[in-house]
């Protein structure tokens, strides 16, 4: 094949995967096309591949057989996981994009500092590139961590915390500085990388658990952008256009998760939320509690008429979607209109709620976000929280010294009846009790929430079909 056919075929690829992505990303915003947009990034992501393997200045394929195979050595393992792992899993992801930006970074410095060919425009873009990959890689890493409990959830602070991470990010600005007045000053480019993966660790140590699906956006859009330099550090216009779909989806989703928050980027990379705290309310105020059992949340469910089920990562670590499925299906059965409230921040990484009820084969049009559901909240007999704490806690309207206060929340305390299922009054991931739990309309069911909805699916089947 000619250099000239070949390099038309491969712009060919790349036209065609561009436009898969965009796509990809518009199926991806509505269940109902969720698929199609997954089909259409698998493509694009093969025409991508294909392209690049068809690019003439490529003189051996043994490094890319070799990399090829150890790619799919792990990732085949990886994909494998549970749908409580997704969240670690999508940010070990992006440790991988990072690390990949940052050492092509450093190869591509290494090459043209020693053919002194390295521009103002070559290191600017080596500098980007080498600053966002390698704080996406080791801020990742620290974020998987996090997810899987192998570090800490709470955040980890110091006195004078901030100051020394902006210091560190001030002194790599600096060094950058210097290499593009001085590209060959290669102590300062070893000094970027080093200060790069510090900052990545340092930048994700005082966040907690509960802010850990913002930050795996805000880490997508700086793999993104690590990306949008590596094209222009290759001359790749798919890289570059690519990375920018990434980035500005990223941050994008960013965006409408702290609005879904009501809370800041700077409050979420520096606020140090989501300190674990102990039970106990105010100076240690025991707060009184009715608690009730399977059967008696099966006579509620089976004599409403309207039931809004609101699902949280107790949910996902319990993996009883395929039981509240069980209980929605039997209430549909006896006329019961059922809706599952889906908040933007419940669990730990963006639409978590969405895939496992998609998995548990419950329809799309059963699933309301929050805005729309509280409307209805009022008018409901009975509100069922599965494993969610602080994203239905009341103390976010009112208590102005609520690290959650001004959040956005599901207002399931305006349900005629509202009924938790938690395994215990431990409070969530910001620390706090949750004043649902002692309202005078909430009844607590204590239990795994796998069991305990078991528990209500055999006693709705047992009912003799009584109510509806």
């Amino acid at each position: 094949m000619s250099a000239e056919l070949a390099n038309g075929l491969t712009q060919i690829s790349y036209l065609l995967a561009a436009g898969l992505f965009i796509f990809s990303l518009r199926w991806l915003n509505r269940p109902q096309t969720a698929r199609r947009g997954v089909l259409a990034g698998v493509v694009g992501m093969v025409a991508a591949v294909v392209g690049t393997l068809l690019h003439p200045e490529i003189a051996s394929y043994l490094w890319i057989v070799v990399a090829l195979a150890i790619g799919t050595a792990f990732g085949i393992p990886l994909s494998r996981v549970a749908l409580t792992a997704v969240p670690q899993r999508t940010a070990l992801s992006h440790a991988f994009g990072g690390l990949a930006a940052g050492l092509v970074g450093i190869a591509k410095y290494t090459l043209w500092v020693q053919d002194d060919s390295l521009t103002t425009f070559r290191i600017s873009v080596i500098v980007i590139e080498v600053l966002l990959g390698f704080i996406t890689f080791t801020g990742s890493l620290m974020a998987a961590g996090k997810l899987q409990e192998v570090i800490p959830t709470r955040p980890i602070t110091y006195r004078g915390q901030n100051w020394v991470n902006l210091s560190l990010l001030g002194i790599a600005i600096a060094a950058s500085v210097g290499l593009i007045y001085d590209p060959s000053l290669w102590p300062l480019f070893g000094l970027v990388v080093g200060l790069s993966l510090l900052f990545g660790v340092l930048l994700i140590l005082p966040i907690g658990g509960a802010d850990m699906p913002t930050v795996i956006s805000i880490l997508n859009s700086y793999a993104g952008l690590a990306a949008v330099a590596m094209g222009f550090v290759l001359d790749n216009m798919l890289l570059v256009t690519a990375g920018a779909l990434d980035g500005a989806s990223g941050f994008i989703l960013s965006v409408i998760m702290c609005r879904a928050m009501n809370r800041s980027f700077t409050n979420v990379l520096f606020g140090a939320f989501g300190t674990v705290a102990a039970g106990g309310g105010p100076g240690g105020e025991e707060k009184v509690v009715k608690s009730a059992t399977a059967q008696d949340v099966a006579d509620l469910l089976e004599n409403a008429s309207r039931v809004v089920v609101v699902p949280g990562y107790g949910m996902a670590v319990a993996q009883a979607q395929h039981r509240v499925r069980e209980v929605y299906d039997q209430l549909v059965k006896r006329g019961v209109d059922v809706k599952f409230a889906i908040h933007p921040v419940a669990g730990r990484m963006p639409g978590h709620m969405n895939v496992l009820l998609a998995e548990a084969d419950i329809p799309y049009e059963s699933l309301v976000e929050m805005d729309e559901i509280n409307r209805d909240l009022p008018q409901t007999d009975v509100v069922l929280v599965v494993g969610a704490n602080d994203v239905v806690n009341p103390a976010a309207r009112h208590d102005a010294s609520s690290p959650i206060y001004g959040m956005p929340i599901i207002d399931a305390d305006k349900a005629r009846v509202c009924v938790a299922i938690k395994r215990s009054m431990s409070a969530g991931f910001a620390g706090i009790d949750n004043e649902l739990y002692s309202a005078d309309n909430t009844l607590m069911l204590f239990g795994d929430a796998k069991a305990m909805i078991g528990e209500i699916s055999k006693a709705l089947a047992g009912g003799g079909g009584l109510g509806h």
